[in-house]
Formats: structure tokens, sequence, C-alpha cells
């Protein structure tokens, strides 16, 4: 019975409301502070082929193992990435309750914000529609990443992004990405108080420089990666599906 009061009136039976809506809510911003610092890590590592396809091969074969394992093993990369995609799933249920799922809903929370010019309302707006777009290109990417960990690595990624037409969803990706999670993290300082300290105005200030600038910085650093993908996979075509071998292995005449 306290439930089905609580269905029709929004509070129980003893006449208090459910803590649960803020249990998700909280659960929404662990999830979210977790994904937004891998997707951080995420775009240095990928990056890394602007040092070089060595530095690239050197870092995929550490996420393998090869410190503590005789043989790198891409079943590790497969485990890490099916991880962040359940916590992906989880965060993306958690905020769809938030999203206003009729017009009309619609048509307020737009005539809301275009009423108060309020860059925090129209960044929620921002994420809302990049976190749905990011529930298709997010999903296709993280599951390459679980069915086919052993395909990455300088010409492995490389191929995929060139030859196999994989660079316009990443290109549409990174932009997704990108925005969702500085804008995120942003959100979650102010929302939870994070380095606002004695002047919320000044704290406000400070962080939304610090997103904007995060949001520059990031882009440039993946498109820049993604770029230099492209130009690999290009150069690679004619020996498409031919692993990197790495110097050390070449100088012992060993093969990848």
């Amino acid at each position: 019975m306290s439930d089905l009061i609580e269905g029709y009136l929004g509070k129980r039976d003893d006449g208090t409301k459910s803590r649960m809506p803020a249990v998700l809510d909280r659960w929404q911003s662990i999830t979210g502070l977790i994904l937004g610092l891998f997707i951080i890590g995420h775009m240095f590592f990928t990056s890394s082929i602007l040092l070089g396809k060595e530095a690239m091969y050197t870092e995929t074969k550490l996420f393998e193992g090869s410190l503590f394992l005789d043989e790198p093993e891409p079943l590790l990369v497969g485990i890490a990435a099916s991880i962040i995609f359940i916590i992906f799933i989880i965060h993306a249920g958690l905020a769809m309750r938030k999203f206003p799922y009729k017009y009309r809903e619609y048509k307020m929370l737009k005539t809301h914000s275009a009423h108060l010019g309020h860059l925090d309302t129209t960044l929620w707006m921002v994420q809302a529609a990049t976190g749905f777009a990011m529930f298709f290109l997010g999903s296709a990417h993280l599951w390459m990443m679980v069915a086919e960990p052993e395909k990455i690595g300088p010409y492995a990624s490389a191929d995929r992004i060139y030859t196999d037409n994989f660079g316009f969803l990443y290109a549409l990706l990174i932009a997704m990405v990108v925005l969702h999670a500085m804008v995120g993290l942003y959100r979650l300082t102010m929302k939870w108080g994070f380095t606002v300290r004695k002047d919320p105005r000044a704290g406000r200030r400070r962080n939304k420089r610090l997103m904007w600038g995060a949001i520059v910085f990031f882009s440039l650093l993946a498109y820049s990666a993604l770029g230099t993908y492209w130009e690999i996979g290009k150069a690679h075509q004619p020996d498409y599906g031919k692993r990197y071998i790495p110097q050390s292995q070449i100088s012992a005449g060993g093969e990848q």
C-alpha cells in the first residue's frame, strides 16, 4: 500500500518523501565522474600515436599486461572495456530519467532556457543532446573494444579508421565525448561544491574557464591523433591486416 500511495502522491504513507531520487542522483554523479576521468585518460592513451608508432605500441602492450605477463593478453583490454561499458549503460539509464519525454516537457524546458538566458541551463541541454548521441556512437565503439580487443595498435587502429571507414564515426564521437565529459565534470564541480570555496561566483567563473580550456585542448589533441591515424591507415592500406612489429623485434629478427 505504501508503494501505491507513493506512486500516486509522490509521498509515503507517513507523509515523507522517498530518498531514492537522491540516491539515484548520487550514483549518476559517481558513474559520470568515473567515465569523465576514464575519457581523459583514454584520450591521452590514444593520442600516444602523436609520439610515434613505437610509443603507441608500447602503451598498448602495457595495458595488455606486458609488465607482469610473459605474453601480453588482449583479453585484459576486453575485460576493462566491458567494465566501462557496464558503467556507461548504468550512467545512461540513470540520466535518462531526467530527459523531457513529452513534447510539452521539451517545450517548457526550451522556453525556460530562453527566458533565463542562463548558460548552465543551456549546458544541461548540450549534455542531454550529446548524451543521446553517445548512447549510439559510444556503444558501437565500446562493443568493438569488447569483441575485438586484439585489434588495437598503430596499424590495427589506423586500418579501422581509414580502410574500415570508422573515421567519420570517430570524428562525431570525439565531438560528443569531449563536450559531454567536460561539461559534465564542470557541472559536477558546481553541483557538489568542488573547488568553489568561499566565493561561489568566482569559483563558477574559474571552473567555467577550465571547462572551455579543457574542451579546446582535448578537441585539438583527439582530432590531431585521429588525423595521424588516418594518414597511417592510408599509407598502410596495401598491407591491410598486418600488425606493427616493434624495432626491438625487427632487430632481433623476430615477429609479432
